[in-house]
Order: C-alpha cells, then structure tokens, then sequence
C-alpha cells in the first residue's frame, strides 16, 4: 500500500478496493496494512470493518491458522462495545463462528476436545441471542463427517432443521447433503441432491464449483460422461489457482487421471503451481496432494515418471521425484488428523481415491487433445503415420542406398530413411562405411542436410532451410559430386528468394541477392527476388554439366516454381506466359526421360497457374487430366494433394459438396503415407472450410482442431496456433463457451506463447477471443479485466489501428455493462479515434449504438445526453461509412441508428421523440418484399413504435391500424413468423379498450 489511509472515509474506500481484489498474498497482506492503519484512528467501527477484511482475507486464502485469531480480537471488542455492532455487523460476527469451525477443523494440531470446546461457545452464544440452531449443528454434522463417526445421526440432527437466517446459503447446503450420500455410496441419491446446483439453480461464491469437482467421478459411473466433461471445463475454471480451493483443482487432476487425460492433468497441475507454496490449510492440502497423487501414479503407471512436473517451489521435479514426495506429505498429513482424531479415517479415505482403476480409457475433455509423448519440452513430435512405417535395412549400406534411391523418386519413404541415418550417423562411436558405392562420409552428411533444409523450407523458415542448402552444397563438392551441389545450390537460391523482404540472407551464403526493396525500380522486393533468383538458376543450368535425369528435372521444376511464385506474388498477367514456359519444359522433359513424379509436379504447377491467374476452368480441366493420370500410372503419393487442389478449385466455384467429396477421398488416401508428405494437416483445414460452407459446424470444428493437432507435431507451431485460433472462434459462434475458454487456456499457457514468440498480434488475437469467450460465458470482471489489458497494449499499434479501435469499443461496452460510464466514455473516444486513421464502420457503429442503450436503460432521463452523444457518435461513423461506399454485413447502420434513437428516447420517457425515430427507420428499411431479408427488423420497428403510439401515447386507434397493415402485408408475402409479435401486441391494445 503506497500510504497510509489518514482519515477514516480514505480507509473505507481503501477497503472496498481491497475487496475488489483476488484472494490471495496481495490481498491479504494489504489488508493486514489497513488494520494496522484502522488501529491508528480512535473510533472502533474502522477497526471492526478491517478486521472482517482480514479474516476474510484469511479464510479464502487458505491460511485457516491466523482466522481465528483475527475472529478473537472481534468477539471480545464485540463483548466490549456492542453498541458499536449494527444488525449487520452483528449479523457478521455470528455468521464467522461458522468459519472459526473450519479453520479449526483443518489444523491436525487442534485437540478434538477444543473443536468441541469451539461448537459448544457456538451454541451458547446462540441461544443468547434467540438465534435459530441449525447452523450449530450443520458445523457438528461436518465434524462428524470430519471425523468419520456418528455421522448419521448428526446428519439427521441438522438435515431436519428448519434453516434460519445464519444458515449457509442453499446451494452449500445442497453440496453438503449430496457429498453424505456419496460418503454412504448413494451415487444415484447424491447426484438427484446435487442437481439444482450442477443446473445452476442454485449458487454462491463458491458453488457450483465446489459441487461440480465432487459429482465428476459419480457421474462417469452413471454413464453421464459428456456432462461430466462439460462440467469439468465449466468447474474447474472455477476454481483453478484459487488458494481456498485447492482440493476441488485436486478432484480435477484426479478425474483427468482417471479419464485418459494424463496429458492434460500435468499441463492444469503446472498451471496450479501456486497452490504447493500458497496453501497453509494441512485439510486442503491433503485432498489437493492427494488428487495430485493420484494423477503422477498414473502418469508413473504409463512409464512417463522422467516427464518434467510442476510441484513444490525452490527445485525443478520430474513425475518421479514429485511423486514421491507428494506420497510422503500426503501420507504425513493423512496420519496427523488420524492420530488428532483418533482412528484412521483419513488414511482409509485417501487410500480408496489412490486405488482407483481408471473409469475411461480415453475421454475427449477438449478440443485440444493431448498425449503424454507431447508433453516433454523436446523437439517437436513427429505426427504417427496412419500406416504400417516402413521396413528399414538393418544393414547401413542398405539403408543408404534405400535412402538416396528413395530420394531420387519424390516418394515420401525417403524421409523416414534420412531419419534413421541421422540417429545412426550422429551416434557416438559412428564408423562411416568404406563402400565405393556408399561415397564418403561428407556426401552423406550433405544428404542428411538436404533432407534437414526441405523439413525447415516446409515449415516456412527459409533463411534456415538456405543456409543449410548452401552448407549442403559445400559437402557436396567436397565430396566429388558437383550435379548433387549444383542442385543444392538451386534450392538454396529458391529459398532465399522467399525469405521476407525484411529478412537478409546469411552472411557470405553467395545466394542471390534478395534484390532491390519496394520503390526502387517500382518492383515489389519478392517479385524482384524470384526474378533475380530464376535467372541466377537458368545460369547455374546452363554451367551444370552430369545433371542425371531426375537432377535436371528437379532443377527444371525448381525454375518453375521460382516463376510461379513470382505471378502468386505480382499477380499479373504479363508473367503468366512465362510461368507455363517453364513447366512446359519440365513436362517435356520428365515425359521424354519417363520421370513419373515430375510428370505429375509439370502437371500440379500448371492447373495452380491456371488458377492464380484467375482461369478456372482450365485449372479444373488440367486437375481432371492430372488425376486421369495418377490413377493410372502414379505416383500413387500424388493423389491426395492433387485431389485437395480440385477441392480448393471447387470451393472457389462454389461447389462445397464436390469439394467435401474430394477432401474425403483425399484424407482416406492419405492415411498411405505419411502426412508430412501428403499435407494431411492442410486437407483437414481445407476440409473445415468445405464443411462450414455446407453448414456442418461441428464437423468442422473436428478437422480444424486436427489440422492444428498435425501442425503442431511437425513443428508448424505458428500455422498449428492459427488453426487452434479459428477452431477457439468457431466454438465460441456455437456457443461452446467453456470449450473456448479451456483451449484458449492450454494454448496461453505455452510457453512460446506466453513469452509472445510466434507472432505478437496472433497472441493478441487469442486473448481478444478468449475475453470475448468469458463475457459470453458472463465472467465479466474476467473479461474486463483482459480487454483493458488488450485495449492499452493495442494502443501503441501504430501499423494497425482498426484493431484497436474493436477492441477499445468493446472494452468501452464491457465497462458501460458494468456502470462505469465515464471510463466506457474515455475507452469509446480512443476507438473513434483510432477509427479515424482506420475507419472499422460496422463495429464502432454497434458498439457506439450498444453505449447509448446501457446508459439510457440504467440512467433513464438522467443519462440520456451521454446516450445520445453516443448516437450523435454513430451517426458521424454512418456518414463516413455511406461516403466511403461501405455496405454492413449485417442492418444498414441507418436504420438500425433510427432505431436506437427511438429505444433510447423511450428509456428516457420521451415517448414522442422514440416515436418519431422509429417513423424514420421504417421509412429507411422501406416496405419488406417477398425474398426480403429485412423484414424481421421491419417488423420490429413496427411492433415498437405500435408500443410507444398505443401504450405509452395512449393512441391504440393508429396503433392498431399500423399492427393490421403490417400483418396483412406480412401475411401477404409469406413471412408469417414476423407476424406472432405483431398479433400479440395487437391484442393486448384490444384488451385493454
């Protein structure tokens, strides 16, 4: 705390801010500050209201032994002076007797004789008061279960009570009743108790997550796994790194365990870490350490104990090494109640969770699946083929040979080939083989670095993928086979070509020159870099000489490539003729020396030209004969990236049937090879793209999270978290808000992510969906919270204001939902002005129209102007909007601006006004048509302005000859859904005459 609080008006709003804050260490020691500072005044009141902040702080942060402390220095300035208690804070102390219980029940080193003293204080104090005892003997039920004895009848004893003001609230009481039924093995009566609460009847601070962690294991053995899945996501955002939780994040750790989602248990355990240093409750952190047990034996069972583990602070742990001293705590804790308590309740209760069998092989909990092979931060995992790996010699001349024959042919085998010569070459103790036939040890290494600089190319990192071809290059010379260098050297230069603009090639590479940056000669820098580095492969031919067939055409299609890439890049006709030049070359040639993979690549780049320049009847044309040949005469690999061309020609004609037919097919071929080969990850993606189009959602959804899934293991992170960002919007549009969040949580929780690595604004772009994720699922202090965050960072996007100005308008709306007008003022005034560099018309417009119609519904006529400058705002953004010729997606802002100067004017009570407005949004829509798509927006206005003429102006007369025009014409061209509002409205006008 900066200061002191001098006054006591300064320490209540001290005070207030402080109970705005999270519970945890900040809390708690700013709250022990502000007693120190209440201490300081001579009045009580001050001091009381900070003591209850600070047991507060205590009792949710999980520090059960300094509550009842703090509890005692009230009850005896309560004693003291009770006249300067109210009802309310009267209402409080007895209320905290509650809490003194469990605190007390939660430290081993309590005599049971003193948690007994406590209850029977409790009772007294009571009666005393006239105070209805059902509380006291709820806290003597929940020793009872505390202790393991007489549960029953101390059940029955409170159960049956009337319930009285003190009573805990109805939703911890449920929670209460339904876990005696779990105790007693009563899954059926427990879940039937739990329901109000898991259906969100019934809630408080604390339910349902409480609940929640609870019945998750009581309904796997009902059957219920898919409830039980979406209450996981749900309860566990409830209660995650929160220190007066722990045990319900242990519930959760303990069900992924049990589910087949070890992978995902380690990843919430790191993401809990807090709770092994922040909670000082021993009853807390027995059931945390003992879901976390639970969990780590699994993970040990499946013979992952060397996998790293998030655990105590001051070391790093492995599976292992946590494990083992998690059992030992566990165990402690365990033994110390039992010995408090007097038998070996806790050790027998711990001991069923530890021997639990798993429930369920395998549960999908997310849309990110993962598996304990990921989990280790190694290189990236290489994706399982979907077939049989092919058999490799055992003998190293062998599989040498096999490689480079392989290689030499495109087919996809090779790569597993390199792969295992790379594990064998980089052994210690590798002796090269002295064959004529294998060649020297460098030769082999540059095929090793060649295989390595196609892998980075692949993943878009060409000034690696360069610099290892020039490496490659070298090798090859040095090892007498300058047809293998000069190849090399042809790839190198194709991949500097594409290195951005911005990015210079490796120093001393001898590559070609990126070429000159835009405006030098008018020329973009990337057409002038394929330019240049086409032409400098067209000379590195003709220098070639012992170029074998299947050399000459590599280089022939890498001169193509160089072109095609150029026109991708310019988009202009005038380089189209050259592009198809050179695969013509390449065609004839690879016909001529029966070089089928280079057939079928002259034949892929030329219905990809045909389609870049826009021809896309010819593209279809060459993509038909291309299949015809495939099918025909190979190579067989061909077939599924072929097949996805046809599929992405047919999304652009707007076939998406015919397109999801041809991904289909492709995806079965390409479970043949392996799919880094066949770009598996890019079907799926092309194949969520076919099904949106055809209204399938979910099934979209499936194929881009698996599309993410294959990006990833091959290392494509940034393109993996892209396809993760669309599949987290995709849930949210459908409404799976829980499922949002919990990928957008696993994805944050990355660790390049977190330090913002891939790429800045894509990090951003999952925050923005992620907060827009938490107010759909109404978390909206969460999701204030991270759009100021985003709002303030965003600010400074001086390349990119209209994501600014989106995201300050929403922030502005999430503060107005929350009150706070003034702030939503200043947040909608950053908008506009970032709108002003770069105009977002529609977004700025609904939002502005949103801020009026919060401020007039919560302030009436009070806030009325702030409302209408903010229309007078959204009537400027329509203005830029029709000037610039821009048409919104969705109402025209026009009308849909009429409109809400009408609601707005009748929050307000001026009903004339409202009126008026909506006269002129109707005239703005104009009469609905037949095929009209306006004519549920046209029916509205006129249901609302139909309210303001007939109720609030007491004019039923026109008002029901506007309602019965407006059926009639409704009626009349077949919208007859639009017309129930209208007929409604129209007979209570009738009614009421």
């Amino acid at each position: 705390m900066p200061t002191a609080p001098q006054t006591t008006d300064e320490l209540y709003e001290a005070l207030q801010a402080n109970q705005r804050r999270p519970y945890g260490r900040t809390r708690t020691v700013t709250a022990e500050e502000l007693v120190d500072a209440a201490e300081r005044f001579e009045e009580t009141l001050p001091l009381v209201r900070a003591l209850l902040e600070l047991q507060e702080a205590y009792t949710y942060g999980s520090e059960p032994r300094k509550s009842p402390v703090v509890f005692a220095r009230l009850l005896t300035l309560f004693d003291e002076q009770p006249d300067a208690f109210d009802e309310n804070l009267r209402h409080l102390v007895f209320w905290r007797f509650k809490w003194v219980a469990a605190a007390l029940r939660a430290l081993p080193e309590i005599p049971l004789t003193s948690l007994r003293q406590w209850l029977t204080e409790m009772r007294e104090r009571y009666e005393k008061a006239g105070l209805g005892l059902q509380p006291y003997y709820g806290q003597a039920y929940r020793l009872a279960a505390h202790v393991g004895e007489d549960e029953a009848l101390a059940f029955e004893l409170w159960a049956g009570r009337t319930r009285t003001r003190l009573s805990d609230c109805e939703a911890c009481e449920i929670g209460e009743r339904a876990l005696y039924h779990l105790a007693a093995g009563d899954d059926e009566r427990a879940l039937d108790t739990w329901e109000p609460v898991l259906a969100g009847k019934e809630s408080c601070q604390e339910e349902p997550a409480r609940s929640i962690a609870h019945a998750l294991l009581p309904l796997l053995r009902a059957g219920h796994t898919d409830r039980a899945r979406k209450l996981h996501l749900a309860g566990y955002r409830g209660c995650r790194r929160n220190p007066s939780m722990p045990g319900e994040v242990g519930r959760h750790l303990e069900f992924c365990a049990l589910t087949g989602n070890e992978a995902r248990g380690l990843e919430l355990l790191a993401e809990n870490r807090n709770l092994f240093d922040e909670v000082d409750s021993p009853l807390e952190l027995l059931d945390f350490l003992t879901g976390a047990e639970v969990l780590l034996r699994r993970v040990e069972q499946l013979g992952h104990g060397e996998l790293p583990a998030a655990g105590f602070p001051g070391r790093t742990w492995t599976v292992d090494g946590l494990l083992a001293e998690v059992h030992g705590r566990a165990d402690d804790l365990a033994a110390r109640f039992d010995a408090r308590n007097g038998n070996t309740a806790h050790t027998e209760r711990r001991s069923t969770r530890l021997d639990r069998a798993p429930l369920l092989e395998a549960l999908e909990l997310t849309l990110r699946t993962r598996h304990l092979d990921e989990v280790a931060p190694a290189a990236p995992v290489v994706a399982p083929a979907a077939r049989t790996a092919p058999d490799l010699p055992e003998p190293l001349p062998e599989l040498i040979a096999r490689a480079r024959a392989l290689d030499e042919r495109g087919h996809p085998d090779a790569r597993a080939c390199w792969t295992e010569l790379r594990t064998r070459v980089t052994a210690r103790g590798y002796t090269h083989p002295d064959e004529p036939a294998v060649g020297p040890l460098a030769r082999l290494r540059a095929d090793l670095l060649a295989d390595e600089a196609s892998r980075l190319g692949e993943r878009d990192d060409f000034t690696g993928a360069a610099a290892l071809y020039e490496e490659a290059a070298g090798l090859y010379d040095d090892a007498g086979t300058p047809a293998h260098a000069a190849l090399a050297r042809a790839h190198a230069l194709l991949a500097t070509a594409e290195i951005p603009p911005r990015t210079s090639a490796p120093a001393g590479s001898g590559t070609a020159p990126q070429g000159p940056a835009d405006g030098a000669d008018d020329t973009p820098a990337e057409v002038a870099a394929l330019t240049a580095a086409h032409a400098a492969m067209v000379r590195l031919h003709a220098e070639s000489s012992g170029l074998a067939p299947y050399q000459e055409a590599r280089l022939l299609r890498l001169r193509a490539t160089a072109l095609g890439l150029r026109l991708q890049a310019s988009g202009s006709d005038g380089h189209v003729a050259a592009v198809l030049d050179e695969i013509g070359l390449l065609h004839d040639f690879a016909t001529r020396h029966d070089v089928p993979g280079q057939i079928a690549g002259a034949l892929i780049l030329r219905a990809s030209t045909f389609a870049i320049s826009g021809d896309l009847p010819a593209a279809v044309a060459e993509t038909d004969a291309l299949l015809d040949r495939l099918n025909a005469h190979g190579p067989a690999w061909h077939l599924p990236r072929a097949l996805g061309l046809r599929a992405r020609l047919r999304l652009g004609a707007q076939d998406a049937e015919g397109a999801h037919a041809d991904l289909g097919e492709a995806l079965r071929l390409a479970a043949d090879w392996p799919a880094d080969a066949v770009d598996t990850a890019r079907l799926h993606a092309d194949l969520a793209e076919a099904c949106l189009r055809l209204g399938r959602p979910d099934e979209a959804l499936r194929h881009l999270t698996r599309s993410a899934e294959l990006n990833l293991r091959r290392g494509d992170r940034f393109d993996a978290y892209c396809a993760y960002s669309n599949a987290a919007t995709l849930s949210l549009d459908l409404g799976r808000v829980e499922d949002c969040i919990a990928l957008l949580d696993s994805l944050l929780a990355e660790p390049d992510i977190a330090a913002g690595e891939p790429n800045d604004r894509l990090v951003a772009q999952l925050r923005l969906t992620r907060a827009r994720a938490l107010r759909a699922g109404e978390d909206l202090k969460a999701a204030t919270a991270e759009f100021l965050a985003l709002a303030a960072e965003s600010a400074g996007w001086d390349d990119d204001p209209g994501s600014h100005a989106v995201i300050a308008a929403e922030t502005a709306v999430l503060l107005a939902e929350a009150d706070e007008f003034g702030r939503a003022r200043e947040a909608a005034d950053q908008a506009l002005a970032a709108h002003a560099r770069d105009p977002r018309h529609e977004a700025l417009s609904n939002c502005l129209r949103e801020l009026a119609r919060l401020q007039a519904r919560q302030q009436g006529a009070d806030g009325l102007a702030g409302a209408l400058a903010f229309l007078a705002d959204a009537g400027r953004v329509a203005d830029g909007a029709r000037t610039a010729g821009y048409e919104a997606h969705g109402r025209s802002l026009d009308s849909a601006l009429a409109y809400e100067y009408g609601r707005v004017h009748a929050y307000a009570d001026a009903y004339e006004e409202a009126l008026a407005a909506l006269e002129k949004a109707l005239a703005l829509l104009g009469e609905p048509g037949p095929d009209s798509d306006r004519a549920g927006e046209w029916a509205e206005c006129v249901r609302f302005a139909a309210a303001m003429e007939g109720i609030y102006l007491e004019r039923p007369a026109p008002a029901l000859a506007r309602l019965d025009a407006a059926v009639s014409r409704l009626t009349a061209l077949g919208h007859t859904d639009e017309t129930e509002p209208l007929t409604s409205l129209a007979d209570r006008l009738r009614d009421e005459e």
